[in-house]
């Protein structure tokens, strides 16, 4: 897919579902998912190189590894959108017995989900590994993971950073969702995390900003550079800034949609803000 009016489209599609998903069993993360839609859609049709079939060894294909597993919702929509599972199957989220668990689990076997998250700093730590067992099996695909701002103030985090930078684990780009909002308010008032580039840079990464991170075109470049970079002896981390709750007006740019789902009247005003464009399931 690379047209990009097909991949605006499909994003609205996408926030749809993230919507319909949290609203039905009035639980789960609207606002980090919508945050983050263009960002999955462009990675999983532009940006990876993935194999037709799946399957958890993964090798001959790029791999991701979501972190900040809250923010399932718009993982599934994308996965299924792709084509890893019936779409359908999204009406089944957060239910008993679903493959689609509020945060990612591999106990049932869903296509696409290759580690169970949602234990906010242990993601990169995953990752990493990954990306090692590429370069054993001298496999030349790249890692990829995604990352919460807030998330950062985890501390095993800062020891996968030093880790991936003392052992050039340069076939890993890690992005971080740099929205600046947690669940309990705006990162600087929970924990201030300071200059994230310069951090990152002073641990030995090769660091990069999207500052357009809610722009498909502005992602797809800027995670194709990011590629561009892998391969030259340090980790690469792009700073993706995104607002969350992108494209409902009133979710955005506050941390009170982090894990909060629409009522009714709520649903159908964003909706019309995101008028169907591929389908409901």
């Amino acid at each position: 897919m690379s047209n990009i009016q097909q991949l605006n489209d499909l994003a609205t599609q996408v926030r749809r579902d993230i919507l319909r998903m949290v609203h039905k069993v009035n639980s789960g993360h609207p606002g980090g998912s919508l945050g983050c839609t263009e960002f999955f859609v462009a990675l999983y049709n532009e940006i990876m190189e993935l194999k037709d079939e799946f399957d958890m060894d993964g090798i001959g294909e790029d791999l991701f590894f979501l972190s900040n597993g809250h923010i399932s919702p718009v993982f599934y929509s994308v996965l299924a959108r792709r084509g890893y599972f019936p779409v359908k199957e999204l009406d089944t989220f957060r239910m008993i017995d679903s493959r689609l668990q509020g945060h990612p689990t591999t106990h049932e076997g869903l296509p696409g989900i290759r580690v169970a998250s949602g234990s906010l700093g242990q993601g990169m730590s995953v990752a990493i590994g990954a990306a090692l067992a590429k370069k054993l099996n001298k496999d030349n695909h790249v890692i990829y993971s995604l990352h919460g701002d807030g998330e950062l103030q985890e501390g095993q985090n800062w020891e996968a950073i030093m880790y991936a930078a003392a052992y050039k684990v340069d076939n890993y780009i890690a992005t971080v969702d740099y929205n600046g909002q947690q669940i309990d308010g705006a990162t600087d008032d929970v924990l201030p995390m300071g200059d994230l580039r310069v951090k990152f840079e002073a641990f030995g990464w090769d660091v990069m900003e999207i500052e357009e991170g809610n722009n498909i075109e502005a992602v797809i470049a800027g995670m194709k550079e990011a590629r561009t970079r892998t391969g030259k002896g340090k980790p690469v981390c792009v700073l993706l800034h995104t607002v969350m709750g992108n494209g409902v007006d009133f979710m955005m740019y506050t941390h009170a949609w982090h894990g909060k789902a629409p009522n009714d009247e709520q649903l159908e005003k964003a909706l019309a803000q995101n008028p169907e464009t591929l389908g409901d399931y």
